[in-house]
């Protein structure tokens, strides 16, 4: 790969995240990330010169058929005379959790490879508004649909354990107590209340409705917390405070290749590598740490060697399981250090690039120096880690 096409973010922006039934509750996954598509374009240059060629979004729960493509032609009804026109394609990703991640790694491919100059990728998530699943009886058969909540994540022979209930049995199997989970989420929270008061999401996010800040997050009385339930498994330790909302949210960066950011003369994140691997499909949360390791062997850097870590927090146990192996201090403020999905919420489809923007803004937009390495990481229902590399180029 030469140096001059190495796919570099040059904008990222993502939405208020919104607690599914509340503030994005009446707006549907196309027209949450349309606005988030223009938005991202709009932070280039306005000579830029370059035409999107094509958008990639994840997607896990939304309406089926390629939102993507649904999402482009919004932003082109929005804005006629914008360049998300009808002749700009789409490409829908789903690799639950880790689908905003594993499109913007699709994208990375592309620009590297040399199929455009200009890709805008991401994820969106809208539980508000997916539609109600059901399985069609069997042919001939009088009884009514069977109803269903999301499609399996393994084959029946594999338990296909919903993501609360492994992360109870990851955190028994690793010792991970409640307190632990609970102190974790309460940092969480308030990391996340410190930086909306500080303005440090203002600047990455688009105002979609009338929802003006993230949703979810709040001052967490740890007593309180204390008393919750387990929300997953009798006697489990993960409640519904320790574990990430279902959240409504959108997230879009634009990737160019190196030669074109020089030209633009942004300062960007230029993607060093990304890592995919699958894991033990009954203990999905421990997918990150298999790809982390190897994503850091693979580029000869280590856990010391980074300024910001990226982790999607589905569950207070899943990121201690990470830290714990890659020996990480359960407080270290170079992870989530403005709070994580516990806190923000957790719009599946669109937190891998969340994760991202929240990257893209902790060093690009605070000015890092060139050179800092920032590291994103995902947890994936069916045991898949999805894991990137970035570094500060300016």
């Amino acid at each position: 790969m030469s140096a001059s096409s190495a796919p570099v973010i040059v904008a990222a922006r993502r939405t208020w995240i919104g607690t599914a039934g509340h503030g994005h509750a009446d707006v549907g996954a196309a027209d949450l990330a349309a606005p988030v598509l223009a938005a991202a374009l709009a932070d280039l240059p306005a000579s830029h010169g370059l035409t999107v060629e094509d958008v990639a979004l994840g997607n896990c729960t939304g309406p089926g058929g390629n939102l993507a493509r649904v999402a482009v032609l919004a932003a082109a009804l929005d804005d006629p005379a914008g360049p998300l026109t009808e002749q700009v394609p789409g490409i829908t990703v789903d690799r639950q959790c880790g689908s905003g991640l594993a499109a913007i790694l699709l994208a990375a491919h592309g620009v590297r490879a040399g199929e455009g100059d200009l890709v805008l990728a991401g994820g969106v998530e809208s539980p508000s508004t997916a539609p109600l699943r059901a399985r069609r009886p069997r042919r001939g058969s009088t009884a009514p649909p069977i109803p269903y909540d999301r499609a399996p994540f393994t084959p029946p022979e594999y338990g296909d354990p919903d993501m609360g209930a492994a992360a109870d049995t990851l955190a028994r199997d690793l010792g991970i107590g409640r307190e632990r989970q609970d102190a974790y989420a309460v940092r969480s929270h308030a990391r996340a209340l410190a930086a909306h008061a500080a303005g440090r999401f203002d600047a990455e996010a688009v105002a979609v409705g009338d929802l003006a800040r993230d949703e979810r997050a709040r001052a967490l009385d740890p007593a309180l917390l204390a008393r919750l339930p387990s929300a997953f498994t009798p006697g489990g330790a993960v409640t519904a405070g320790n574990a990430s909302p279902i959240s409504d949210g959108a997230a879009v960066v634009a990737v160019v290749p190196e030669h074109v950011r020089a030209r633009l003369g942004l300062p960007g994140l230029r993607l060093v590598r990304g890592v995919t691997r699958g894991s033990d499909p009954r203990l999905p949360g421990w997918g990150p740490v298999p790809a982390v390791r190897e994503l850091l062997a693979r580029t000869g850097r280590g856990i010391d060697d980074l300024a910001a870590i990226e982790l999607v927090e589905a569950f207070a146990a899943q990121v201690l399981a990470f830290t714990d192996a890659l020996s990480l201090p359960d407080d270290d403020a170079r992870l989530c250090a403005d709070g994580g999905a516990l806190a923000l919420g957790h719009p599946w489809g669109a937190s891998g690039a969340v994760s991202v923007v929240r990257l893209f803004s902790r060093l690009v937009r605070s000015g890092a120096p060139t050179g800092s390495l920032g590291l994103t990481a995902a947890a994936v229902g069916g045991g898949l880690g999805v894991s990137a590399l970035f570094e500060v180029v300016r």
